[in-house]
């Protein structure tokens, strides 16, 4: 239940390492499926079983602690979102990093956030972060759900001392960079956080069984999985897609 089975290095995955992802029926080990509260409804809890049990255990493996301070990167998209609902029923203070007043209004009207850096009007986004915290020095942790690169150097800035930086969003050919000096007297943590394993998925259920997550999405048949891509491509999603197979 707490090993490292998404580590293995010869993992079979549908539509990554296997073909094939959307079908009405599968093959599964029984000791690795998800179990599902009766109560609990099938499309709700979907977006969880990827995006929520990945944001989750991003912020397990932070270290940070209730009363402590994450800063979550694209925090209005669909991964940060469910990370800021996560963080806040962890008892986590949250920092939302992204860009735009609509997100801006969701971040701190809707999932709560202290505070809100829109990185494309801050002039100086590694002192707005720090200014955000309540000691000026810093969040705990840094979630890094970014779509491009250049966060992914910012983030070892602000951190504060002891901090962990959290790498989770995977931009096309981007790198990690951070200065050695302000690292290593920094004591800074620099990981990457991968998919949950058994135990990490049952408790991201568990806080959505509860009623503490709330993934928007909408119902698409299978049949109409290719218009979905579309809308995709175009940018046209707001939250999630679940696909009922059945039409």
């Amino acid at each position: 239940m707490q090993a490292d089975e998404p580590l293995c290095p010869k993992a079979l995955l549908s539509g990554y390492t296997v073909d094939g992802s959307f079908q009405q029926y599968c093959i599964a080990k029984a000791a690795h499926v998800a179990r599902i509260p009766k109560e609990v409804s099938l499309d709700g809890v979907a977006p969880v079983l990827c995006a929520g049990i990945t944001v989750y255990k991003g912020l397990k493996e932070s270290g940070a602690r209730p009363g402590e301070t994450v800063a979550i990167v694209g925090a209005g998209g669909g991964l940060g979102s469910l990370a800021q609902q996560y963080a806040k029923a962890m008892g986590l203070n949250v920092i939302a990093i992204d860009t735009g007043e609509d997100k801006r209004k969701m971040c701190l009207e809707q999932l709560g956030a202290s505070a809100y850096v829109d990185f494309a009007k801050s002039s100086n986004v590694v002192e707005d972060v720090r200014n955000a915290t309540e000691d000026k020095t810093g969040p705990h942790a840094v979630l890094l759900l970014a779509v491009t690169e250049k966060p992914f150097q910012q983030a070892a800035e602000y951190v504060r001392p002891r901090g962990s930086v959290i790498a989770i969003g995977m931009p096309a050919g981007a790198y990690l960079r951070a200065p050695v000096f302000g690292t290593v007297v920094k004591m800074i943590s620099i990981k990457g956080s991968y998919v949950g394993n058994r135990k990490d998925t049952a408790e991201a259920i568990e806080f959505y069984r509860r009623g503490l997550i709330n993934a928007p999405f909408k119902v698409a048949g299978l049949s109409e999985l290719q218009s979905v891509f579309d809308k995709m491509e175009r940018g046209e999603i707001a939250g999630r897609y679940v696909l009922d197979t059945s039409r």
